[in-house]
């Protein structure tokens, strides 16, 4: 064999033993590397046991986006399902974080099927090089609470603008009248009738005020229904005889409940003044007692023009009016049966309303009974 031929084959030889050796390099480190254990982040302990207490939404997240630990509170507000992040604007908040280590802060609207459900704040930091943590507070009350606010300061100062720029523009028409008395005496009249509005609407705006910071309630104490009832129907005695309206009162006689007097003397005084008001003359107001099963019913029968199946689940709203056009004869104000719901909310009670429209309308407030045998044996006892 001649020289170059050796060299060839040689050559060659050396190529496949060269690469044999590459080849088995390679199956040798691949098979090291698949027999290397991954190492997976772990949640300090510390923090584990303070996620396991803690009252707020807190989840820890990896680096490839699974929940490793997450709070009883993260569960119950549909944070997370499983390992995983429902919150797609939480989850891509956490991506950031992990990426540059800076600490985010932002309010969240979640949906549902395209639902808005809640308002939380998510505030997501570094936790280690490899784990991140997400703070979620729910501010759903908080933000309802401030719409309602503003909802009711706007209601106010849209509802006080009408009686006020009524009584102005009806001084300046007594002021141009001045020689004429009968048109003196009419306008008076339309100011007395616009005034005892406005004093109507600032007196419930203050004892609507007044309810909602009383609750719940802190002393409460034995209530005569049968006084309570008299007093009701003796306030709204004057508008029942202008129109002819007949203020019947059947039940049982001598019943209690337990309370607050001037709450449910408020309440009762207006189911039976929004009864006369939206009543026809001519008709009858009925005002029923009976106790049931450690409860009190106070219903108030009217025969008045009803309300719409539609408008039923907003007459205890602030403000709302069935028929707007009416409130200004009628002298309504919209807060009488907010009123009456802070009132039977704050006693642990429930207000239930029966209509139709043209037949006339049932409102019954229910409130705990006091029975007077306890309180006997209350006054008795050393």
């Amino acid at each position: 064999m001649d020289p170059t031929t050796q060299a060839f084959l040689a050559a060659i030889i050396g190529a496949v033993v060269a690469g044999g050796a590459v080849l088995a390099w390679h199956v040798s480190d691949r098979q090291q590397y698949a027999a290397r254990p991954v190492e997976t982040p772990v949640v300090p302990p510390g923090v584990a046991t303070v996620l396991s207490v803690l009252r707020s939404s807190a989840v820890v997240v990896d680096d490839d986006d699974t929940v490793l630990k997450a709070s009883a509170p993260a569960y119950a507000l549909g944070l997370v399902r499983g390992t995983r992040l429902l919150a797609d604007e939480l989850a891509e908040m956490v991506r950031q974080v992990r990426r540059d280590g800076q600490i985010r802060e932002t309010e969240i609207l979640m949906t549902r099927e395209g639902v808005p459900v809640r308002n939380v704040t998510a505030r997501v930091a570094p936790l280690g090089s490899r784990l991140v943590l997400a703070l979620v507070e729910d501010r759903t009350r908080e933000r309802r609470v401030e719409a309602v606010r503003r909802d009711f300061v706007a209601n106010v100062s849209h509802e006080l603008k009408t009686p006020v720029g009524a009584l102005r523009l009806l001084a300046e028409a007594v002021h141009e009248a001045s020689d004429d008395p009968e048109a003196v005496e009419r306008f008076a009249d339309r100011m007395l009738t616009e005034s005892d509005r406005l004093s109507k609407l600032v007196q419930q705006i203050i004892e609507l005020s007044r309810l909602q910071a009383d609750a719940p309630l802190d002393a409460p104490v034995a209530v005569d229904l049968d006084e309570v009832v008299q007093v009701a129907v003796d306030t709204s005695k004057i508008d029942a005889e202008d129109k002819r309206i007949s203020v019947i009162v059947h039940g049982t006689e001598g019943l209690e409940v337990f309370g607050n007097e001037g709450q449910v003397m408020a309440a009762v005084s207006n189911l039976v003044a929004n009864a006369v008001s939206y009543s026809e003359p001519d008709s009858t107001v009925l005002v029923t007692t009976k106790a049931d099963d450690g409860t009190v019913e106070i219903s108030v029968v009217d025969q008045g023009i009803g309300i719409p199946a539609g408008e039923l689940d907003r007459i205890f709203e602030r403000f709302y009016r069935v028929d707007p056009a009416r409130h200004r004869s009628t002298g309504g104000t919209g807060l009488g049966l907010s009123i009456v719901k802070h009132v039977a909310a704050t006693h642990g009670g429930e207000v239930r309303v029966w209509s139709a429209e043209g037949q006339g309308s049932t409102f019954t407030l229910t409130l705990p009974q006091h029975h007077a045998h306890e309180r006997q044996m209350q006054e008795e006892s050393p």
